[in-house]
């Protein structure tokens, strides 16, 4: 059974920073992994997307203030944002896929997270 299973949500303030983490299970299985959000109301939008690679593409509205990474098995993929601002409040979702070439920013992706909160108050 294909998981993942997401964690590290919270409520901070605006300015502060919060890691998200997403564990996958069948990692070495994995070419492409990303971070989405939806906010309510709002459509599902790609955060931040990791290739087979390493390679990384960010959303304009984050980049300089997240990062995205894995951990050498592939098992954790993660999500650490600084600067947070109110407009980063949102449910996050970890996906991942077997094709190439990666989808992302498109949410073209078999398997997803149930999600985790990000609440950031101003």
């Amino acid at each position: 059974q294909v998981q993942l299973v997401e964690s590290g949500g919270g409520s901070v303030q605006a300015g502060d920073s919060l890691r998200v983490s997403c564990a996958a299970s069948n990692p070495v299985s994995w070419y492409c992994m990303a971070w989405f959000r939806q906010a309510p109301g709002k459509e599902r939008e790609g955060v931040a997307g990791i290739d087979s690679d390493g390679s990384t593409t960010y959303a304009a509205s984050v980049k300089g203030r997240f990062t995205i990474s894995q951990n050498n098995a592939k098992s954790i993929l993660s999500l650490q944002m600084n600067s947070l601002k109110p407009e980063d409040t949102a449910m996050y979702y970890c996906a991942a896929d077997l094709g190439l070439p990666c989808a992302f920013p498109r949410d073209d992706y078999n398997y997803w997270g149930q999600g985790t909160q990000v609440t950031v108050s101003s």
